[in-house]
């Protein structure tokens, strides 16, 4: 009964998941009333289910059936992890922007009517953004997907033999892990976005604020900002791509090998330079009275400082290499 088990799982995956558990117990009940009518008394063949399958059509075809339509910009297959990456990138953002608040208010109470404007102006425009951009991602993915199946003819020369294994829980991805990874990725791209001069030491002074020391070169950094946001709308697409798969494949590996090629080199180029941190940070500090120069105290900041590139790029390799092996061995398992 192995090949029906492959064929309720690839029908069901076409629909929305509200819908996945009931429509399966129906389809294997009609499956089994099929095969109990052809059969009769003899012992049921592998040739029996392939003829009842052949019969129901091809998961696409029976899929569409159970939708009773197939008009969609981004259809039954996509919906539910388009709501999903929508909702967590709109709440994400939203987060976000409310933590730029919070931190202009500490910073600057007495303009609190102001930074609340710059909010509401903010989430009008940002959040549109957001709308269009995940939903003409997910219209393109839901668009070439067509193709994939349409074009090449696939369910006219369906068979049940083409049917892929039911995946084995170990590879399969839990919801949590790309859903946690895209939040941060969206509160990250929008504090670079909305306050990146907020990245730094915070001073403070008889009990309030008084300054920020940047980590950032605020001069040039507006010219590292598009490859910034660039690379974490990358890493958010390629998490958006595990949530969709809902499991490791040897293709979704390949998919990570290159987007994460592809942030290592984005990043050794952004943060490399000189250009890309405050060359004046431990005068800086200096100047805030936070050390004294000379002292313990700065040599051990100004070491920490010099070594801090190294530090970030190796803990991003570890990082990014870790998620490919761990990809690997998961899409490996049967």
């Amino acid at each position: 009964m192995e090949m029906i088990d492959r064929y309720i799982y690839a029908v069901t995956q076409k629909l929305p998941q509200s819908q996945r558990e009931d429509i399966a117990i129906e389809l294997r009940g009609l499956i089994e009333d099929m095969l109990e009518e052809r059969v009769g008394n003899r012992e049921i063949n592998k040739k029996d289910m392939e003829s009842v399958l052949l019969e129901l059509g091809s998961p696409r075809e029976m899929a569409n059936k159970y939708r009773g339509t197939k008009r969609y910009l981004i259809g039954p297959e996509l919906y539910d992890s388009f709501l999903i990456v929508l909702k967590i990138v709109l709440i994400s953002m939203t987060a976000g922007l409310g933590i730029v608040f919070v931190i202009e208010t500490i910073i600057n109470p007495v303009e609190i009517l102001d930074h609340f404007v710059g909010l509401i102006v903010s989430l009008v425009t940002a959040v549109p953004q957001a709308l269009g951009w995940v939903t003409i991602s997910f219209a393109i993915a839901d668009y070439y997907g067509g193709i994939k199946t349409k074009d090449l003819g696939l369910d006219k020369t369906w068979h049940p033999s083409m049917l892929s294994a039911v995946p084995d829980p170990k590879r399969r991805i839990k919801r949590s892990e790309p859903i946690v990874s895209i939040i941060f990725y969206v509160i990250v791209m929008v504090l670079f976005a909305f306050s990146s001069n907020f990245f730094g030491v915070y001073v403070f002074n008889d009990g309030g604020f008084r300054e920020v020391v940047p980590f950032l070169n605020e001069d040039t950094f507006s010219q590292f900002m598009p490859f910034v946001l660039l690379l974490l709308a990358i890493f958010i697409v390629k998490e958006s791509i595990k949530l969709i798969s809902g499991k490791w494949t040897m293709k979704l590996v390949g998919y990570t090998v290159v987007i994460n090629l592809l942030g290592i080199m984005v990043v050794s180029f952004l943060i490399t330079g000189d250009a890309f941190w405050n060359p004046e940070f431990m005068s800086d500090l200096v100047h805030a009275g936070i050390v004294t120069e000379g002292s313990e105290g700065y040599q051990i900041g100004e070491s920490i400082w010099e070594n801090s590139t190294r530090i970030i790029v190796i803990l991003f390799l570890v990082g990014l290499v870790w998620d490919t092996i761990d990809g690997f061995i998961k899409a490996r398992k049967r």
